[in-house]
């Protein structure tokens, strides 16, 4: 597939940059936990395509590993593999470092297509509800870098994610 063929005929794009390559995170058969959290929260795309928008997830690791991965979690969302392509370091989520996360938008006119958004790390929160809802609780997210009281449960960030079927 190309660029192009992701909008499936829609104007705009969105491309969660989604962390799963085994050989450079060391998830052979699972994606990151991160992301996982974060796809669980993606809604029916039916109210992105009714503003003429598509939303896709791209990944690194084989086809058939992400098939069996998104049949794993029950998600819906198209995903497809960027193996054998320049499309991570280009979009610059696979560096000499490793891989991150991220999520771009695009515009299409006509055959034209144009990279209109790009973002990572703490921006991407809006889109992983969890955070939002746990902020809007007492304990919060009950990590360490937060200002609690004495006593208050708290862990170091990140070491909580499970995947949903993990808990």
């Amino acid at each position: 597939m190309s660029l192009l063929d992701l909008f499936e005929g829609r104007r705009q794009l969105i491309i969660y940059h989604f962390m799963f390559a085994p050989d450079v995170n060391g998830w052979p058969t699972a994606g990151c936990p991160g992301c996982s959290m974060c796809i669980d929260y993606f809604g029916p795309p039916e109210h992105l395509h009714a503003r003429d928008t598509s939303l896709v997830l791209v990944s690194l690791a084989p086809l058939p590993n992400l098939q069996d991965y998104k049949r794993r979690m029950g998600w819906k969302v198209p995903w497809v593999s960027s193996a054998g392509s320049t499309f991570n370091k280009d979009s610059g989520v696979t560096t000499d470092e490793g891989e991150t996360f991220g999520l771009s938008a695009f515009l299409r006119d006509a055959k034209d297509v144009y990279h209109t958004y790009f973002t990572t790390q703490r921006a991407l929160e809006a889109v992983d509800t969890v955070f939002t809802l746990l902020d809007w609780t007492v304990l919060g997210r009950q990590e360490e870098w937060e200002d609690s009281p004495a006593g208050w449960p708290q862990t170091k960030p990140y070491v909580w994610w499970r995947r949903h079927d993990e808990y």
